[in-house]
């Protein structure tokens, strides 16, 4: 009878958890889901890195990137800004790894996701490649975003790529909601946006209430391994061409 009883108590939580997705509340598969596209209109692959760009051009541009933060003691770059022109260096690429990774490759709108920057680092600075929203700063008035979060923890690392009002696209920095449920929903009343502020003379990516940052994906690219024996055979045939010769 107690054993019963037990079992009774364990089917309670699955029950209720069914019976939350009727007909009238569905899950949202990959499937009902929009595919977040490039700038050349294919897919984006979580499998890829790319570029977040702006969708504007001249001073209104310019690639987003990792760099030092002011007064900052971390032990590696944590800082995540946005280059004051589109002409210039080239952002910092990234890979987006999205909740639903086990439907498949894609990388659907209204996603909750991890943003990772795809670059060579030591050991020690792995952790500082992933985007999070940091604390408060009071001279600035907002909340920063930085690097240093985790992938697929609840805690501050979850975002959102989402169409905007304008061109491109938006990102909204989503804390731990009844979203987690639901990973494609819609409901973005929890989600706040990321704009710009001026940090330093710098642009550093933040929340923001009004004026969210639009932008665009442009893929990095891709270096395979027959292309770098490629480039390396050059080099070796021009340096025993000429060089030795």
């Amino acid at each position: 009878m107690k054993c019963l009883f037990l079992l009774c108590l364990c089917l309670v939580p699955i029950v209720v958890f069914s019976s939350t997705f009727t007909s009238q509340n569905p899950i949202n598969l990959p499937s009902d889901a929009t595919p977040v596209l490039d700038v050349t209109g294919k897919e984006l692959d979580s499998r890829l890195s790319y570029r977040i760009i702006s969708t504007f051009w001249g001073a209104l541009g310019g690639d987003v990137y990792l760099g030092k933060s002011p007064n900052s003691d971390a032990p590696c770059a944590n800082g995540i800004f946005r280059y004051n022109s589109d002409v210039g260096p080239s952002g910092t690429p990234v890979r987006f790894i999205g909740s639903s990774s086990h439907f498949g490759q894609g990388i659907f709108e209204n996603e909750l996701l991890n943003i990772q920057f795809a670059i060579s680092t030591s050991k020690l600075c792995v952790s500082y490649t992933i985007w999070k929203v940091g604390d408060y700063d009071a001279s600035l008035g907002t909340m920063l975003l930085e690097t240093g979060g985790t992938i697929g923890q609840a805690d501050s690392s979850w975002f959102k790529i989402v169409k905007s009002s304008q061109l491109g696209y938006n990102l909204l920095y989503c804390p731990v909601t009844s979203t987690m449920i639901c990973p494609f929903s819609s409901d973005d009343q929890f989600c706040l946006k990321v704009g710009v502020v001026h940090q330093n003379g710098k642009r550093r990516l933040a929340l923001v209430k009004d004026n969210p940052l639009d932008i665009s994906f442009k893929q990095s690219p891709v270096i395979t391994n027959v292309c770098l024996l490629a480039r390396l055979y050059v080099l070796a045939t021009y340096y025993i061409c000429y060089v030795v010769k």
